[in-house]
C-alpha cells in the first residue's frame, strides 16, 4: 500500500469539513424550530444526513454539539451585521440603517440565539460559553450601529441611546416570535429614526 499524500487527504478533509458544516447548520436549525429540549444529536444527525457515529466523530456529546452550535451562530450573526452595508459605503438613509437592525433580531439566527439563552440559564456546560459569545456579538453589533448611523459617542448620552435602540430590536424580536408583527414594526422602526435624529443630530 503506497503512503498517503497531500492530494489524498485534501479530498476527506474536505468531507470532513462539510460534514461539520452540515451538523453546526442542522444543529441551529433545530434550536430554532425544535428549542433545546427537542434538538438531541440523533435529530440533528438526521437532519444534517449523517451518521449518529460521524455526527459523535466530530461532536462527541451534545454539550460538544452545541457550544460550537453557539460559536457557528455568534460568528453568523456578526457576518449578518457587517455584511448591512458593504464595507467602505455609508448609509444615507438613516431609517434604513434601524430597519436593518432590527431585522437582525427576527430572523432564524436570533431564533436560535434565543433558545441558546434559554438552555445555558439552566445547563452549566453551556452558560460561560454562551455569555462571553453573546458580549462578543454585543460589542460588535454596538460597534457598527455607531459606524453606520454616523454618530459620535463622545457626546453625552449618544452610548447609552444606541444601546436603547439595540435593545429595542432585541424586543421588536421578541414579539415577533409569537406573531408577525412587521406592520407594528414599521411603524416604531420609522419612529425610531425621527427620534434618533433629534436625539444624535
Amino acid at each position: 500500500m503506497g503512503a498517503v499524500t497531500e492530494a489524498d487527504r485534501a479530498p476527506k478533509q474536505d468531507r470532513s469539513r462539510a460534514t461539520r458544516q452540515r451538523l453546526l447548520e442542522a444543529a441551529v436549525a433545530c434550536l430554532a424550530e425544535r428549542g433545546w429540549s427537542g434538538s438531541t444529536v440523533t435529530v440533528v444527525a438526521e437532519r444534517a444526513g449523517v451518521s449518529r457515529g460521524a455526527a459523535q466523530h466530530h461532536f462527541p456529546t451534545r454539550e460538544d454539539l452545541f457550544t460550537a452550535a453557539v460559536e457557528y451562530v455568534a460568528e453568523r450573526r456578526s457576518a449578518a451585521l457587517r455584511g448591512l452595508f458593504p464595507e467602505g459605503t455609508r448609509a444615507t438613509d438613516r431609517a434604513a440603517v434601524v430597519a436593518a437592525l432590527v431585522d437582525l433580531y427576527t430572523g432564524s439566527l436570533f431564533r436560535a440565539a434565543l433558545h441558546l439563552w434559554v438552555a445555558a440559564s439552566h445547563e452549566p456546560q453551556l452558560g460561560p460559553r454562551v455569555a462571553e459569545l453573546e458580549a462578543r456579538v454585543g460589542r460588535e453589533t454596538h460597534r457598527i450601529a455607531v459606524e453606520l448611523l454616523a454618530v459620535d459617542e463622545s457626546r453625552p448620552g449618544t452610548r447609552e441611546t444606541v444601546q436603547g435602540l439595540l435593545d429595542m430590536a432585541r424586543g421588536l424580536g421578541l414579539a415577533n416570535l409569537l406573531t408577525d408583527d412587521a406592520a407594528r414594526r414599521t411603524r416604531v422602526v420609522r419612529q425610531w429614526a425621527h427620534v434618533l435624529t433629534e436625539a444624535l443630530g
